[in-house]
């Protein structure tokens, strides 16, 4: 469900963008994702970004970028709205950012204050901007997958609120809660659409459940 009074026309969309670049955080379009915000510059990032069209995009360092101080990044990420906001006593401040479309990095324009900033081509995801229903995802092979990754991390789930929930907020929720690594969320976040995420989650519940050298591939 898209924020009230958010536009959803491509030509809205700006046309330079602050990023927040987080190793194994996925961020969908659709989805809500809370964040914990500590550090000074992307406090000032979010003062920015709620005093202008309060979007901010979150995007991954490259593999094996992670511990760099200026990483590389991920060509894809996805852009965020930010609807909900609280500050706390110490000054952090608590975020819901809820999904708006995916973005191509195509280059990167000077850091403001201390964060990063991208030049975004949203052609390649104008579908994101979409809230027709999805067909085609194979509900019980998910289910399936779903229970048995489930049990073998020992995660436990509302089973009941699970089978309630619509297939594509299904396979948003899931894409950007499971414990994927990086490289498995990127995979998730570039498929072409949410039946392609459904059958790549899928792919990747069943080879963790069936691992090929015979050990656990438990994420840490």
């Amino acid at each position: 469900m898209r924020a009230r009074g958010f536009s959803t026309r491509l030509d809205d969309l700006p046309a330079t963008l602050p990023v927040f670049p987080l190793p194994g955080v996925l961020l969908l379009p659709g989805g809500r994702l809370p964040l914990n915000i500590f550090e000074p510059r992307y406090l000032a990032m979010f003062d920015d970004a709620l005093a202008s069209n309060r979007l901010i995009g979150m995007i991954q360092p490259s593999a094996g970028q992670e511990q760099a101080t200026a990483p590389d990044l991920y060509p894809t990420g996805c852009a965020g709205r930010i609807v909900r906001f609280s500050e706390t006593e110490d000054g952090r401040y608590l975020i819901t950012l809820l999904g708006v479309a995916r973005f191509d990095a195509s280059s990167e324009v000077e850091s403001m204050r201390g964060y990063r900033r991208v030049i975004p081509s949203w052609d390649a995801f104008h579908r994101d901007l979409d809230d027709a229903g999805v067909a085609g995802i194979d509900r019980d092979r998910l289910m399936a997958a779903l229970r048995g990754y489930f049990e073998r991390r020992g995660i436990k789930a509302d089973w009941e609120a699970i089978e309630r929930t619509e297939d594509s907020q299904l396979v948003t929720t899931l894409a950007m809660l499971c414990p994927f690594d990086p490289t498995e969320k990127q995979a998730l976040l570039v498929a072409a659409s949410p039946v392609d995420r459904a059958e790549t989650m899928i792919a990747l519940m069943e080879m963790a459940l069936h691992p090929t050298d015979g050990t656990d591939n438990a994420r840490h």
